[in-house]
């Protein structure tokens, strides 16, 4: 195929750069999946889209490219979680702990429909080396109701670029468009944005996909928060936005690390301390919010405490 085309469209200069149809970024993306143009021009092309700034509809389009090889399974009462695939640094992964919660909550509160978790992991990407989600599930056991999956097994084509994008050390149009693949056909969404005009990007991008999709202000471009934080969510055509200070929830975590080990994280989830538990608790109130459970964050976080409440009230009484 001829590929220089594209390549000519995105990088000729300010002047004469177009963004691509949908039609044309698909049949690109593809052709880089396939490895159907050398590896030279395929690291030309995500440079110069990127320089670029991709465009909505270029976005969209990299993300339909996909379908086409994307290994799906039916986990549809279950809400994904938009992990970046760069990894983690400063803080460890909690989502490992929220399976024993969940279980916990909808034992007490059995009105209320359970849910699974879906997490995606694969080998680090660009432009971060930190602790990667798939090192960690492949270390530790997960609770039944949390479902690790392996990108270079349900996508192989995107995992096999690994070595490309590494070779760029670069984010590229990669990096926005995969935080929310949907391996399991999910009806809810989670993923973390810094700034306000990437979460018109991801409403634009992932939220005809999903029942419902909230964006939080989290952690290394993750959806686990450990200070305070502002969250996005939709109603109707207007994205709201709302804060959260951990204060208000008597919430006092300052710890943070320094290039984070795989044995530092795996401490973290064998011996809990109370400030991370109420992180944990905190973490899934949003995601009891996000499936729309529980009518607000502050609502679903001291539904988690008072069951706790009710359970020391329970002893006290027996003890009498």
């Amino acid at each position: 195929m001829n590929f220089f085309k594209y390549i000519k469209a995105v990088g000729t200069g300010p002047k004469s750069n177009r963004n691509l149809t949908k039609e044309e970024i698909i049949e690109a993306i593809q052709a880089i999946l396939e490895q159907k143009c050398d590896s030279e021009q395929s690291a030309a092309f995500l440079m110069l889209l990127r320089v670029k700034l991709e465009s909505d509809e270029e976005l969209k389009g990299c993300l339909e490219s996909f379908d086409k090889y994307i290994k799906r399974e039916e986990i549809s009462e279950s809400i994904e979680l938009g992990f970046s695939y760069d990894g983690k640094t400063d803080q460890p992964f909690l989502f490992p702990l929220y399976g024993k919660v969940l279980k916990e909550f909808f034992k007490k509160n059995k009105d209320i429909k359970p849910f699974d978790i879906v997490i995606s992991g694969d080998y680090p990407q660009p432009a971060k080396d930190g602790l990667t989600l798939k090192e960690l599930s492949q270390a530790i056991d997960l609770e039944d109701n949390i479902h690790f999956f392996d990108r270079a097994e349900y996508f192989k084509e995107l995992s096999d670029l690994t070595h490309l994008r590494k070779q760029l050390y670069m984010r590229t149009i990669f990096n926005t468009v995969e935080k929310l693949l949907n391996p399991a056909n999910s009806k809810y969404a989670i993923t973390s944005a810094f700034h306000k005009p990437y979460v018109e990007k991801y409403n634009k991008l992932f939220g005809e996909t999903y029942e419902n999709l909230i964006v939080v202000k989290g952690s290394e471009g993750n959806p686990e928060v450990f200070k305070d934080f502002k969250y996005w969510s939709t109603e109707g055509t207007e994205i709201s936005e709302k804060n959260i200070k951990l204060e208000d929830l008597n919430i006092t975590y300052t710890k943070e690390y320094e290039n984070i080990t795989l044995e530092e994280a795996i401490e973290v989830i064998n011996n809990t301390s109370e400030e991370i538990m109420k992180l944990v608790k905190l973490n899934v109130a949003i995601l009891l919010y996000t499936t729309l459970r529980v009518e607000s964050i502050e609502k679903a976080y001291k539904m988690l405490n008072n069951n706790d409440c009710c359970i020391v009230r329970f002893f006290k009484r027996l003890f009498r």
